[in-house]
């Protein structure tokens, strides 16, 4: 299931007044900051509800990140695995890359990056 929380859960607007801040030089978590907006504030009660609902105890996560396999856990979920998805790693996007990962352990593969900086 695919929960639309854009801007970790700051919506659309505020979304893209974060990415004017990051074009000055924050990161995606420092430009949720200075908006005096949490770096996340993303809910995932809708899908354990829905999990519930259809009766899963037991999944396979796809994600890179941990705070969402933390959050099934914490409400009773059994994660299976947890499969981390590509990523696309471009010049433009680095900063955010290694954002995602420093802050908030998000399993992406550092050395891949690193490769791509070489």
């Amino acid at each position: 299931m695919y929960l639309r929380q854009e801007g970790r859960g700051i919506g659309l607007f505020s979304k893209l007044e974060a990415y004017l801040l990051q074009d000055t030089g924050l990161d995606t978590y420092e430009a949720n900051l200075a908006l005096s907006l949490p770096e996340d504030s993303r809910n995932y009660t809708v899908a354990v509800q829905m999990l519930k609902a259809l009766g899963v105890n037991e999944i396979h996560l796809i994600t890179n990140n941990s705070n969402k396999a933390d959050a099934l856990i914490n409400h009773g979920f059994k994660i299976i695995s947890q499969v981390p998805t590509g990523i696309y790693c471009s010049v433009s996007n680095i900063k955010y890359l290694k954002a995602k990962v420093e802050k908030h352990n998000h399993t992406i593969d550092l050395k891949k990056i690193n490769y791509f900086l070489e």
